[in-house]
């Protein structure tokens, strides 16, 4: 059974999620569709992406309650500032087909365009109003986070940012703990780079597992969230089922050692 995280304004989040970055709007509905099928209750899209419509038919599809599931969505940069996030917010909502969005975060600081305090403020007004449960951040540096909190007195829920054994956000997830935010972890298999790595292939046969599953499970035993991405029906089972096998202190220090700083998407500071 997956477990949920909890998060500091009382909700919780499960901490296994599915995400459909770079899924089109059709294959989302259909994946989507499987993942929840397979007992995933938490889906992380964005505006950005542009399968919000898909997502929500495979919602609507499931026929699962509403209260069983957990709907993430993003504010795209271009939207950025208190009247266009709010405007961007209901177009979400309108394309999810649904009434409140669980958890609403700002996709990138864009710290060029210096908007992000902003927004940040109308995410909090967007929680107030109780259509987005939940408000969180996305890609957001220490002196970001710094910032909102400093200039607003109001603490995201969750940085959802870069995560795998290359760059492990260390300084980042202490700051996190500091505060009480959740850290979530996307391109949790540095998209599919880490997959042929060998000590990470050791760990995996040494448990019978794949290497897929092995990185959700050092996300998810260290209490942070995962979102793991995939359109194949057997491996978006696969990467749910981590519950069978616990990594060993020998071998949370063997993927350790692949620390290198390496990331496979953008640097916060070059996203505009």
């Amino acid at each position: 059974m997956v477990t949920s995280v909890p998060l500091r304004d009382g909700a919780s989040i499960p901490a296994i999620g599915f995400g459909v970055y770079k899924v089109d709007d059709t294959a989302a509905e259909a994946a989507v569709g499987l993942a929840l099928e397979a007992g995933y209750r938490h889906v992380d899209t964005a505006e950005m992406y542009g399968n919000e419509t898909g997502v929500g038919k495979a919602i609507r599809a499931s026929r699962l309650d509403r209260d069983d599931l957990f709907v993430t969505t993003k504010v795209w940069n271009d939207h950025q500032g208190r009247d266009a996030t709010l405007r961007a917010f209901d177009q979400s909502l309108e394309r999810l087909g649904l009434d409140a969005v669980d958890l609403y975060l700002i996709h990138w600081p864009a710290a060029a365009n210096d908007r992000y305090v902003e927004t940040w403020r109308a995410l909090v007004e967007l929680r107030a109003s109780g259509r987005a449960r939940s408000v969180g951040v996305s890609n957001f540096q220490v002196p970001h986070l710094e910032r909102i909190i400093d200039e607003t007195g109001e603490v995201p829920a969750v940085n959802q940012v870069e995560r795998h054994p290359w760059l492990p956000q260390r300084e980042l997830i202490a700051f996190h703990e500091q505060h009480g935010i959740v850290t979530e972890a996307w391109s949790p298999l540095g998209r599919g780079r880490l997959i042929e790595d060998p000590v990470l292939t050791r760990i995996a046969d040494a448990h019978g597992v794949s290497v897929a599953q092995v990185l959700v499970r050092w996300n998810v035993q260290q209490g942070v969230v995962v979102l793991p991405k995939s359109v194949t029906p057997s491996r978006i089972r696969s990467n749910l089922d981590v519950d069978g096998f616990v990594l060993s202190d020998e071998d949370l220090a063997a993927i350790a050692s692949l620390e290198s700083g390496q990331r496979t998407g953008s640097h916060p500071d070059s996203v505009a």
